[in-house]
Parts: C-alpha cells; structure tokens; sequence
C-alpha cells in the first residue's frame, strides 16, 4: 500500500490535518492520479462543516487534475502519463440513466466502505464525493475522468472538473436554452459566473445576474451578464420585470439556500422553468406556490453537476477556452500550496473568491490575488 500526504477531516469544522494515509492500488476498473491541482468548491466546505453527512475521518476535495500514475485491470482508453481531469461523477454506465445519456444521476450505490484510503492502523478513510482529491494521489473509477492537452495548465484544468461543469451543463444542458431567451441566474459566484457563460455561449438574449455584493455584479458583467440586480433591493423580481418587460425563461439558482429557492419561482415568466443546482444542507426545504406555478406552466428541474457527459463535454469546453470563449484563467482567485488548506477554505467561505486552487506540485509559485 502506497503513503501518501492527504488532509484529513476527524471532527466537522474543525481545522483539516496534513497526515500520512495509505491508498491502495488501483483495483479492475480503476485508475490512480497523481494529483497537480485541486480547487476548493464550497460542497467540499458543506461536507466538511457536516451539512451533507459522511462518516469520519475523511478526505475531501474533488474538482482535481493530474496525471495517470497507474491503471488497474479491464480500462480502456487511458494510460499511464495520461493528463486528466478527476471529477465525482462515477457511472456505471449500464443502469437506466447511464444507459439514457444522464451519467451523472446514475443508480447504481457505491460502497462507502470500499475506501482505497486507510489510516496506519487500518482504520477506513471516507473517500469523500467518491474522489478525496485534497490529497496527493487518488484512486477512483475509470468513469470518473476525462483526458486533458498536455498543454492545458493543471489549475485550469481542475476548474472543469466541478465548477465550469455545473454551471455551463445548467444553462446548456438541464435549462436547455435556446438563442434569444432570457435568462436569471442568482448568485454570481464560481458556478454563478459559468451558468452566466453557459447562457451566453447557448445565444440567451438578457442575461440578469442576482447577487448581495456589487463587486460581484461588477464581475458578473465581465463574464457575459447584460445586467445586475442586487439581492437586497426590496422585491428584485420587480426589478427583473422591468428589465425583461416580463419574467425570464428560465432562473439558474446556483446558491445553496433554501430562502432563495423560496423566491426563485418569482423571477419566471409564464412556461419558465427554475434549474436547480446551488445544494442547501441536508434537512433544509424549500415551498412553492403548485397552484400558480401549474397555470403558468412552469417548472422545477434538478440539475447535478450540469447534466453532462464527461468525454463528450470537457473537449467542447477545452475548445472553446482554447478559442477564446470561455474564460477559465479569471475564474481563479488565488493558489495556494497544499500546506495553506485551512486558509484557502477561510478565504472561500469569506464569499470574496470565485474559486482558490490548491497546488500541490511543489515547482508551482504559490500566489494570491
């Protein structure tokens, strides 16, 4: 069993320790990466504050990038060097919705206890979000990568991993834009600025960005917002109306507050949908009005990690970075070495970051903007 340097979760909360932890090998199916970067996304910050559950000890982290170290038996299409991109989506791919293209909702359970990280005295390591990437290697399924340029930057790469995904896949892919809607997001934050992206690569005519920070809505408009509405005016919908001249098309809730979803259906307009993909905590819930919401044909959509499938989606996305339009390098608030972990999760929660990303190659210069 190989030592690897990981951090550790023994108590929510609680400051997370660098610690030796032993990963297996790489079993049928499976794939172990050397870790280059990994960025903090705030469900590792609910999971780690203990809002999603999970057992402890623990290792978070799952919006990574590195390189294929070794592969177990059976995989197909990647090999040892490979440059790859290391997300939570595990699928299948022979269950019901593996089989209908929606591998990110697939059906078969993993086994939690199946852990390939141990503590020295063989105690069981949860391997948070099936991945435990704020660590220096990881094992996953081979369903949970996808191959990068070897010229691709590793902290660029990470951010596909999680948050461009979720948030371009929302406005692509579940909200099923189409040119010339108009479009709400609420909440201008890392996947906030990528539905904003998402809604301008798909055509949407306004794209209204909702949040409580004015710098936010400053950046908002940098990535492709039209316009910006702060949350804390009284009724913003009102505001959106005037915009619009009606509701929007659809309303791309990408905070995980069960008070905003509350509001969200206030934004649409008739035949509107909301998309819901921010994650409030377990035990949170939210109402709506059925009555109203049925005659106006309007609609409620679930949306994890943007609906997308993984080899089809990070080439088109590489691509349009690649061409210019789609901004990754801004997306990046600050690097930091993996020792700064506990500072980077402060920094996040302090709501100024749009995403912080953990080196942990040491020939990396570490730096905060």
């Amino acid at each position: 069993m190989r030592q690897i340097q990981a951090a550790l979760c023994h108590e929510h909360g609680a400051p997370l320790t660098i610690e030796t932890v032993g990963l297996r090998a790489p079993l049928a199916g499976e794939v172990e990466v050397i870790i280059d970067a990994v960025a903090v996304c705030h469900s590792d910050i609910s999971f780690w504050q203990g809002g999603f559950g999970g057992s402890l000890p623990a290792v978070f982290g799952h919006e990574a990038a590195g390189r294929i170290a070794a592969v177990g038996a059976g995989v197909q299409g990647f090999e040892v060097g490979d440059d790859v991109v290391v997300t939570l989506i595990r699928a299948c791919g022979h269950c019901p919705c593996c089989a209908s293209g929606q591998p990110t909702i697939c059906e078969t359970p993993v086994d939690a206890a199946n852990s390939p990280l141990h503590m020295a005295d063989g105690t069981p390591v949860y391997q948070a979000m099936d991945t435990a990437a704020f660590a220096e290697r990881v094992v996953v399924d081979h369903s949970q990568i996808a191959k990068v340029p070897a010229d691709l930057p590793k902290d660029i790469a990470a951010l596909l991993a999680c948050g461009v995904i979720t948030g371009v896949g929302a406005a692509v892919h579940a909200a099923n834009l189409t040119a010339g809607q108009d479009v709400v997001v609420i909440g201008a934050g890392g996947v906030g600025l990528n539905a904003i992206q998402g809604a301008r690569i798909a055509g949407a005519r306004r794209i209204i960005a909702i949040d409580m920070s004015e710098d936010k809505l400053e950046t908002a408009l940098d990535f492709g917002a039209t316009d910006g509405v702060l949350a804390t005016h009284m009724k913003p919908w009102k505001h959106v109306q005037r915009i619009l001249g009606r509701g929007a098309d659809a309303v791309l809730v990408t905070v995980g507050s069960a008070a905003v979803y509350d509001q969200a259906p206030r934004y649409l307009a008739n035949g509107g949908k909301v998309v819901m993909v921010g994650m409030p905590h377990a035990g949170e819930t939210a109402s709506y009005p059925p009555l109203q919401m049925a005659y106006a044909g309007q609609s409620l959509i679930g949306s994890k990690m943007g609906d997308v499938v993984l080899r089809r989606d990070i080439p088109w996305l590489v691509d349009l970075y690649k061409q210019g339009r789609l901004k990754l390098d801004e997306l990046i608030s600050g690097r930091w070495d993996f020792t700064q972990i506990n500072e980077a999760i402060a920094d996040t929660l302090s709501g100024a970051a749009r995403r912080n990303v953990i080196m942990m190659t040491s020939d990396t210069t570490t730096d905060r903007d």
